[in-house]
């Protein structure tokens, strides 16, 4: 058998595909929801969750096409508050709890951008992690 007969077998192998109707995207009506917020010094990340925990949309000011140090500005915070509010138009999201975390510059920007949208905010939490004792110091120097 030549090569070309033998791309054209392997090519056929790959190309099965499987019957059946496509499942459709289920289209969810939320109207109580969480924000994560988690601002840090490169970057900022929204996610939206339902009341569960479950994963609805998310953003970061990286996916938007910002790099660099342009990331960590409160403008990319605020655009990335309003791509994601640009998703929620049909999703019907009311009300919103807001859980920050970390220390960035773009914190204070994506709460407020998010109040600006007319959400009902429920409650604003910061579950930044503080450290008990801190980390265990190095050994003594020995000269």
């Amino acid at each position: 058998m030549g090569k070309r007969r033998i791309k054209e077998i392997k090519s056929d192998l790959g190309s099965k595909k499987k019957g059946g109707p496509k499942k459709k995207k289920l289209k969810r009506i939320v109207t109580k929801g969480q924000a994560h917020i988690k601002s840090t010094y490169n970057n900022t990340i929204i996610t939206i969750t339902d009341t569960k925990g479950d994963v609805l949309a998310w953003a970061s000011a990286g996916s938007l096409g910002f790099k660099g140090p342009k990331k960590a500005t409160p403008y990319a915070a605020s655009m990335v508050v309003k791509a994601l509010m640009d998703d929620f138009e049909k999703m019907k999201l009311k009300q919103l709890d807001i859980l920050v975390k970390g220390v960035g510059s773009g914190r204070n920007a994506a709460i407020k951008a998010l109040t600006q949208c007319g959400l009902i905010i429920t409650s604003l939490r910061d579950v930044t992690p503080l450290p008990h004792n801190g980390c265990r110091p190095p050994k003594i120097r020995r000269v």
